[in-house]
């Protein structure tokens, strides 16, 4: 029974309790127990002979509970055999003089005694429970004056959302109309609401009804006649009630109960001096402002307001009742100085729950020995297990430039009988990580590698991330391969063998050399160590062979691209941005990624492992296994992206994945590539996200990946940075072995696929918001006046009552450029192109607005290219963030070397659908089935601790798998 230092014991009285009450907080104590990271257990001590005790006749039940809980203290320190003294607390003066001399050994005492007397230094427990108490105080002494209506009782809501008087579903705020806006996302069926169509708009304050952004609540639909449309005026979170006229009346309700809350840590600012000093009375509350737009500001009772209104502080939601205008919360502790980089990154993981500790000693000593004394070598057990590819396989990896976890590595060999052999060969990380162990459960709970602008958080300790698991060049490793055997010609896969192997890496490739040597630029040898010291004679017959094996690779990816293609593949776009820094951490540029093919080689054949590794584990455990769903987006998404491409006469078809991949090939302007960029940029955002799904839970026919046209997909070719790639890994072992017992259930597996999927979405949410910041730290030291940096040419992909939304290529930016400011007036343009503000009005229309002042009307539409000027704007409560202001309605001087890189793409593309053509053609004549078809995924590497690496991972993020696509609200305000 006993529990570490930093663990506790939980009696099953006081949860059953707490479940009857308070159904989030009942939550939170089950995930305590669950998270081995604290080290809790439950006592049944209701079912302990010695610790229950049955209700006495006219005991209330408070007294009841003490009671039992005194005893089932008593029990355990009798069960320690007297060796540990234990201290009960109470806040029940009574209880405490009851019991507290009982029994020696046991002592009872208030929780502000308990700190005065144990933990007198320990300052934030002590202003913890200050602002808990003060809180609790002013709770019952509030008027009773309702700023809300009553929340309706459990059961009620739950006998209205089976009638279909009321809707059960998620609300989302915007975080651009935080005030105004929100909406529900419905959950489950609609049928008894047939004229459902979309997600239900909450607007205002009061129809909000004290529900906070992601909260699962129960919506009453208004009549139609109070159905509002939705607010396109780009705002800057301000409180205008405008609607747009020419918006169509969507689905409006109001919330008349919360389901579930979705409370957490938030991150938040104290109000400037002058305010504090307006705000505080005896009571000392204090509304304090959440970092996060959506959230409402909270009130606390505190002391400190004035000492720590410059720092970034967490704050919890403690209750928001009927007669409070704000919810009423504590603080909990001190993040840092706001603006510092520092708490501005602890910010951004504390916003996504991300808790990233240093490893524990005892999960370090599961560590095999690697060290100059005793290095690590291959088990001469294993190499029994194992088939040997050392002298029989060039294999090699290409990865980014410093990249340390190198999870996989290829290989393609000619067979004796003509036929093509292609390798993939991925880490066996399930060799050193055991299931249940404690390295184990910590990779589970953080579930992926957490990815910043500046550094990285591992999944795993570096001993096996960087060293033992990474397949560096020239040493053993152990890995886990799949080899498919194609024919010569038609590249037909006709066998596929699935197992463990011992492999050496002959070369460490990065992008840009693998795509040199492609190109026939060798000078590029010399930055690969393993052919630069070779003697020259040698140096050159290597090379010859390592260049047929790269051409063979990217010819057969090109071959399996061109299948999928043709069965309605997706090639998106998405905005990957590379922050350079130096070793002082300075940004010293801010570079779009370039794409080079043989990234899509690279990621093509992680796509055809993942594909039939799938296959495998789901036809071995059709029940047991972890797949990658990809559901169909909605229709409505898509509303702007047909009106967009209408502007320059293209038609987008959405009813399935392949009329709109063919639909975005054709929506070319043969003048401005950038026009098919922006064109895929928002077919990517109406996107839904991917997910991981058990099988045992989600039907087969839902397991469909559609940007990737898959009937199965999985994760088996990141082990080292995700966590669901590991279970993969276990279950392709069991199906080889036929060992299931160890296996996930189910059920089991399904809450653990939710798991995965809630961390990875935050660790793409604060990858992103990382990304923002150091946007913003680049131009923040700038002047805008006369560096030339902070000028840039921006193209419009979206017409608004007040402005334009627009796409800055150079840097990856996209934002709001407003042609009407907060005075009132609009943008004039001279004869020069500069704009300046005068009175006048504007006019909009679908695919342009006019703006139309004393000195004439200018026309701005959809696609056309701006110069606009680029800055930081401060904030002192939220993030800071990039703005725009127009400076010409005509391109900047750099756009035509924009467009030139853009047309040596068009160029692939062009290409690309030369092999699919031919490829067809070989279909036709082999009859090749879609059954054999092997796909394609996201993939990605990390990058070295220092360096931002986006530029090189292939679409995890933003574009085939979009599972950390956040919608952003000026499009989609759902």
């Amino acid at each position: 029974m006993g529990v570490g230092e930093s663990g506790a014991i939980q009696l099953f009285m006081t949860i059953n309790l707490v479940a009857r009450t308070k159904i989030w907080q009942y939550r939170r104590l089950q995930s305590l127990l669950k998270d081995a990271h604290h080290d809790c257990v439950l006592f049944s001590n209701e079912f302990q002979r010695e610790s229950y005790f049955p209700r006495e006749k006219g005991e209330s039940f408070e007294k009841w509970q003490t009671r039992c809980i005194y005893y089932a203290t008593v029990w355990y320190f009798h069960h320690l055999n007297g060796t540990v003294p234990l201290v009960m607390i109470s806040e029940d003066e009574e209880t405490i003089k009851e019991y507290g001399s009982k029994t020696q050994g046991v002592f009872l005492t208030s929780v502000k005694d308990y700190l005065d007397s144990f933990w007198l230094h320990l300052n934030t427990a002590h202003d913890l429970y200050d602002s808990i108490t003060q809180s609790l105080r002013e709770k019952g002494s509030e008027s009773r004056e309702k700023e809300y209506p009553e929340h309706l009782p459990l059961s009620v809501l739950e006998t209205g959302i089976k009638s279909g008087k009321y809707i059960q579903g998620i609300l989302n705020v915007n975080k651009h109309r935080a005030q105004l806006e929100a909406y529900v996302r419905v959950q489950g069926s609609t049928d008894k609401n047939t004229e459902l169509n979309s997600d239900i708009l909450v607007f205002g304050w009061k129809p909000r009804n004290r529900g906070i952004h992601g909260d699962v609540v129960a919506v009453e639909l208004l009549p139609r006649a109070e159905w509002r449309g939705r607010v396109t005026a780009l705002s800057e979170n301000e409180t205008e009630n405008g609607e747009d006229p020419q918006s169509q009346p969507v689905p409006t309700g109001r919330i008349v109960g919360v389901i579930q809350r979705n409370w957490q840590d938030y991150v938040a600012t104290f109000p400037p001096k002058e305010e504090i000093q307006s705000q505080v009375s005896n009571s000392k509350k204090v509304l304090v402002t959440p970092w996060d737009y959506r959230i409402p500001k909270i009130r606390i009772s505190t002391q400190q307001a004035e000492t720590l209104q410059d720092q970034r502080v967490i704050v919890r939601i403690d209750s928001w009742e009927a007669a409070s205008l704000y919810p009423n919360g504590h603080f909990v502790r001190v993040l840092g100085r706001a603006g510092d980089l520092e708490t501005e990154l602890a910010a951004i993981l504390a916003e996504n729950n991300i808790q990233v500790l240093p490893f524990s000693e005892a999960q370090m000593r599961e560590m095999p020995a690697c060290n100059p004394e005793t290095p690590w070598t291959v088990d001469p057990c294993e190499e029994l297990r194992r088939m040997d590819l050392r002298n029989t396989h060039l294999v090699y990896s290409i990865d980014p430039k410093g990249c340390e976890d190198v999870d996989d590595t290829l290989s393609v060999r000619l067979l004796n009988n003509g036929n093509l052999e292609l390798g993939v060969h991925i880490a066996d990380v399930t060799h050193f990580v055991k299931m249940n162990s404690l390295t184990d459960l910590e990779a589970q709970a953080r579930a992926t590698t957490y990815y910043l602008a500046d550094r990285r958080f591992d999944m795993l300790p570096a001993v096996l991330s960087a060293d033992l698991c990474s397949l560096l060049g020239g040493v053993d490793r152990y890995a886990v391969s799949v080899l498919w055997e194609l024919e010569q010609s038609s590249y037909k896969v006709l066998h596929v063998w699935y197992g463990r192997t011992i492999i050496r890496s002959s070369y460490k490739l990065f992008y840009e050399a693998a795509q040199a040597l492609l190109d026939g630029d060798w000078t590029v040898v010399e930055e690969i160590p393993e052919l630069n010291s070779l003697p020259k004679d040698e140096r050159e017959k290597k090379l010859e062979v390592l260049i047929w094996s790269l051409r063979s690779l990217m010819d057969v990816a090109r071959h399996f691209r061109a299948l999928r293609d043709q069965g309605g593949a997706l090639e998106l776009e998405g905005i990957e941005l590379n922050v350079q820094l130096d070793q002082q951490k300075n940004i010293t540029d801010l570079v779009p990624k370039q794409p080079l093919e043989v990234h899509e080689t690279v990621a093509e054949c992680m796509i055809l492992a993942n594909h039939w590794v799938a296959k495998k584990i789901w036809e071995t455990f059709p029940h047991m296994s972890l797949l990658r769903q990809h559901p169909p987006p909605r229709k409505e998404f898509f509303t702007e992206l047909i009106e967009c491409a209408q502007a320059k006469g293209f038609h987008i078809d959405v009813s399935n994945n392949k009329a709109l991949a063919k639909s975005l090939d054709q929506a070319v302007y043969p003048s401005d590539p950038v026009v098919n960029k922006i064109l895929r940029f928002m077919a990517t955002r109406a996107m839904s996200s991917a997910m991981y799904v058990s099988s045992g839970v989600c039907p087969q026919v839902q397991c469909y990946h559609y940007g990737l046209a898959l009937d199965m997909y999985t994760h088996f070719t990141s082990p080292i940075r995700r966590y669901a790639d590991i279970l993969v890994h276990r279950l392709l072992i069991a199906s080889l072995t036929m060992d299931k017992d160890r296996l996930l259930g189910g059920r089991e597996l399904h809450k653990l696929a939710e798991h995965l999927n809630d961390r990875n979405k935050a660790a793409q949410r604060a990858q992103k918001q990382s990304v923002e910041l150091f946007q913003c730290l680049y131009f923040k030291d700038k002047d805008p006046l006369v560096d030339e940096r902070c000028v840039a040419d921006a193209v419009i992909y979206s017409i608004r009552e007040n402005g334009v939304l627009a796409f800055v290529p150079r840097y990856g930016i996209k934002g709001a450029v407003y042609l009407k400011n907060q005075e009132g007036l609009v943008v004039s343009v001279s004869p020069d192109g500069s704009c300046t503000w005068m009175p006048g009005t504007l006019q909009r229309f679908p695919d342009r607005i006019r703006s139309t002042c004393a000195t004439g009307s200018t026309v701005f539409s959809l696609f056309d290219h701006i110069t606009v000027k680029i800055l930081t704007q401060p904030s002192r409560s939220h993030a800071d963030r990039i703005r725009m202001e127009i400076l010409k309605n005509k391109p900047h001087m750099s756009h035509h070397q924009f467009q030139d890189g853009e047309c040596s793409q068009s160029a692939k593309t062009d290409f690309v659908k030369e092999v699919i053509q031919s490829a067809a053609a070989v279909q036709n004549m082999d009859k090749v089935t879609m059954a054999d078809l092997p796909q394609r995924n996201e993939y990605c590497q990390s990058g070295p601790d220092s360096l931002y690496c986006l530029l090189e991972q292939i679409r995890e993020l933003a574009l085939l798998d979009v599972s950390g696509m956040t919608k952003d609200p000026s499009l989609h305000p759902t």
